[in-house]
C-alpha cells in the first residue's frame, strides 16, 4: 500500500513538472516545418532551433517574420515567443526570411544554404514585382534560374515547351510586349544554353550578383510624411536611409548613408534622423503607426551593425566559415572536375559506342545489300547462263539453218544452172521441132499433091478400067483385073512439149540479239558563355530586339523611370557581369535486258537476200 501511494505521488509530481508546449509552424522559401516549443521559450530559442535544423550558420541575415493587423513584424530574440502579438490558435506560423541584405552577395554569403535561401527570396520578390527588374535583365535572370533548376542544357531533353509551366518572368514584362510564350522561351533558352558547366550554387550566385544591382533590391519601403504633411517613402537598406517620392521608388530624392548618420530616434510616431555633419538640418518625419517606427528602428539598427561589421576584420567564426567554405568549394570544384572528366569520358564512350553501333548497322545494311546483290547476281548469272544456253542453241540452230540455207542456195544455183541448160535444150528442141514441123508441112503438102496426083491417077485408072471392062466385054476376054488399093500415109507430127516449173524454197528462222549487263552504283554521304564584361552588350541586344514588340501604353511608371535613368547613365551599380553520313548506302542494281530479233531469210531465184525484223 505504501509503495503504491509513493509511486502515485511520484507520477503526479512528474506530471506537474512536464513543461507546457505549443506548436509552431516555420515556413521557409522551399519547405515547412513544425516544432513543439515550450511556453517559456524566447525568440532566440526558436530561431536557433530553426537554424540548427537548416544547418545555417550565417544567422545574422535572417529572422522570423509574422503579420499582425496587416503590418509586418519580426520576432524579437530577447522576448518570449508568446509575449509577441501572435495569433493564439495553433500552430503559430512564422516565416523564416532574410531580414537584412548583403552589399556584395559574392563576398558576404559564405554558406551554400544561405545563397540558396537568398536566391529563392529575391527571385520571388522579382516575380511578385516587389523589386523592379527591366525586361532584358528579367530574361537573363530567368536563364540563370533555369540553369539552377535543370542543370546543363541538353537539346534532347529540354525540348520546346519544357518551360511552359515555369513562372520565370514578371507579368508586367510579359504584358509589355507582343510576344508569345514560345518566343519568350526561345530567348530564355538561348541564354540558358550559354551557362553550360555552371553548378546550381554558381548559377544562383550569378543571379544574386545581377539582382543586387537593381534599384529596389534589399530596400524596405515605409509610408511617411514630413513636417509639411507631404507624403513620402522611407527606404531602409544595407547602404543607408533614402527618401523617395511615392511615384518613384527607383531614384531617391535624399540619401543618408550609414557612415553619415549620427543618431536615429523616434518619439511616438515622430522619427528623427540626425546627420553626422551638424551643419545639415535634422530630418524629421511621421509614420502612420508606432509599430511602424519600432520596425524602422529595428531595421536601421540591424543594417547599421552589418554596415560597420563589413568594414572591420572578420570575426574568428566568419574566418572559419570562409575557410571551410573555400575548402568545400575547392572540394566541390575537384569533384565537379572529376565528374566533368568522367562525363566527358562517358560521352566520348557513348559517342564511340554510337559510332560503332552506327558503323555496325551500316555494315549490316551493306552486308544485307551485298547479300541481296549477290542473290541478284546469282539469279542474274543463272538467267545469263540460261540465256547463254538458249543463245548457244539458237546459234547452233542458226548455224544449221545457215548451212541449210547455203546448201539450198547451192542447190538453187545448181538448179538454176540446170534450168538454163534445159532452157537452151528446150529452145534447141523447139527450134528443131519448128524445123521438123516446117519440113513435115512441106512433106504434107508434097504428099497432098501426090495424093491428088494419085487420086487423079486412080480416077484415070478407074476410067481406064471401066473402059477396059467395056472393052473386054467387048472383046470378051477372060482376063481378071485386080485393082490396086492405094493408101495415103500420114506422118504424125508430134510436137514434143513440156512445162518448166520453177521451184522455190522459203524458210524463216529467229535471231536473238542480247545486250550486255549494266550495273549502276550510287553512294550518298552525309557531316561558357563569354566573360561578364559582355553581359551588358547582350542585355542591350535583347532590349533592342524586343523593343519593336513593346506596347508603350502598358508601360508602368517604374518602366518609364527606369528608361530615363538608363538614358542618363544612372544605375545603382555598374557591376553586371556576364558569365558568359548519311551513312553510305551502296546498292548494286543489276538489270538484264535482252531483245529478241526475228528474221526471215527469203531466197529468190538467182538473188538470195536476208530480211531482219525486230520483234
Amino acid at each position: 500500500m505504501a509503495g503504491a501511494i509513493a509511486s502515485r505521488m511520484s507520477f503526479s509530481s512528474l506530471k506537474r513538472k512536464q513543461p507546457k508546449t505549443f506548436t509552431v509552424r516555420i515556413v521557409t522559401m522551399d519547405a515547412e516545418m513544425e516544432f513543439n516549443c515550450e511556453v517559456k521559450w524566447k525568440g532566440k530559442d526558436l530561431f536557433d532551433l530553426v537554424c540548427r535544423t537548416l544547418g545555417l550558420r550565417e544567422t545574422w541575415f535572417f529572422g522570423l517574420q509574422y503579420t499582425i493587423k496587416d503590418t509586418v513584424a519580426w520576432l524579437k530574440m530577447d522576448k518570449k515567443v508568446l509575449d509577441h502579438d501572435v495569433p493564439t490558435e495553433e500552430p503559430v506560423t512564422f516565416h523564416f526570411l532574410a531580414k537584412f541584405y548583403p552589399e556584395n552577395a559574392e563576398e558576404e554569403l559564405v554558406q551554400e544554404i544561405t545563397q540558396h535561401l537568398f536566391f529563392l527570396q529575391v527571385k520571388k520578390q522579382i516575380l511578385d514585382e516587389k523589386i523592379y527588374c527591366p525586361p532584358e535583365a528579367s530574361v537573363l535572370l530567368a536563364s540563370y534560374a533555369v540553369q539552377a533548376k535543370y542543370g546543363d542544357y541538353d537539346p534532347t531533353v529540354h525540348q520546346r515547351g519544357f518551360l511552359a509551366q515555369e513562372e520565370l518572368l514578371p507579368k508586367r514584362v510579359i504584358n509589355l510586349y507582343q510576344m508569345t510564350p514560345e518566343m519568350w522561351e526561345e530567348r530564355i533558352t538561348a541564354w540558358y544554353a550559354e551557362h553550360r558547366g555552371r553548378a546550381r550554387d554558381e548559377a544562383e550566385m550569378e543571379y544574386l550578383k545581377i539582382a543586387q544591382d537593381l534599384e529596389m533590391y534589399g530596400v524596405n519601403y515605409f509610408a511617411i510624411k514630413n513636417k509639411k504633411g507631404t507624403e513620402l517613402l522611407l527606404g531602409v537598406d544595407a547602404l543607408g536611409l533614402h527618401i523617395y517620392d511615392p511615384e518613384n521608388r527607383l531614384t531617391p530624392k535624399i540619401s543618408f548613408p550609414w557612415n553619415e548618420i549620427r543618431n536615429i530616434s523616434y518619439s511616438d510616431k515622430e522619427f528623427t534622423i540626425k546627420p553626422l555633419d551638424k551643419k545639415i538640418d535634422v530630418f524629421k518625419f511621421n509614420s502612420s503607426k508606432l509599430r511602424v517606427n519600432k520596425l524602422i528602428l529595428q531595421l536601421c539598427i540591424g543594417n547599421h551593425d552589418l554596415f560597420m561589421r563589413r568594414r572591420k576584420a572578420d570575426s574568428l567564426e566568419v574566418q572559419q566559415m570562409k575557410a571551410q567554405a573555400r575548402e568545400e568549394k575547392a572540394r566541390k570544384q575537384m569533384e565537379r572536375q572529376c565528374l566533368a572528366r568522367e562525363k566527358q569520358m562517358r560521352e566520348e564512350a557513348e559517342r564511340t559506342r554510337d559510332e560503332l553501333e552506327r558503323r555496325l548497322l551500316q555494315l549490316k545494311e551493306e552486308a544485307t545489300m551485298a547479300n541481296e546483290a549477290l542473290m541478284r547476281s546469282e539469279e542474274t548469272a543463272d538467267l545469263l547462263a540460261e540465256k547463254a544456253q538458249i543463245t548457244e542453241e539458237e546459234a547452233k540452230l542458226l548455224a544449221q539453218k545457215a548451212a541449210e540455207a547455203e546448201q539450198e542456195m547451192q542447190r538453187i544455183k545448181a538448179t538454176a544452172i540446170r534450168t538454163e541448160e534445159e532452157k537452151r535444150l528446150m529452145e534447141q528442141k523447139v527450134l528443131e521441132a519448128e524445123m521438123l514441123a516446117l519440113k513435115m508441112a512441106e512433106e504434107s503438102e508434097r504428099r497432098a499433091k501426090e495424093a491428088d496426083q494419085l487420086k487423079q491417077d486412080l480416077q484415070e485408072a478407074r476410067d481406064s478400067e471401066r473402059r477396059a471392062k467395056q472393052k473386054l466385054l467387048e472383046i470378051t476376054s477372060k482376063s481378071s483385073y485386080t485393082p490396086m488399093n492405094s493408101s495415103t500415109t500420114a506422118l504424125p507430127a508430134d510436137l514434143p512439149s513440156f512445162n518448166l516449173i520453177s521451184e522455190s524454197l522459203s524458210f524463216d528462222f529467229k535471231d536473238t540479239d542480247m545486250k550486255r549487263l549494266s550495273m549502276e552504283i550510287e553512294k550518298e554521304k552525309v557531316e561558357y558563355m563569354e566573360k561578364s564584361k559582355h553581359l551588358q552588350e547582350q542585355l542591350n541586344e535583347l532590349k533592342t530586339e524586343i523593343e519593336a514588340l513593346k506596347l508603350k501604353e502598358r508601360e508602368t511608371a517604374l518602366d518609364i523611370l527606369h528608361n530615363e535613368n538608363t538614358n542618363r547613365g544612372n544605375s545603382k551599380h555598374n557591376t553586371i557581369k556576364k558569365v558568359p553520313s548519311p551513312g553510305q548506302k551502296t546498292y548494286l542494281h543489276l538489270r538484264l535486258q535482252s531483245r529478241l530479233f526475228q528474221g526471215t531469210l527469203c531466197v529468190v531465184m538467182g538473188s538470195p537476200s536476208v530480211i531482219l525484223t525486230c520483234a
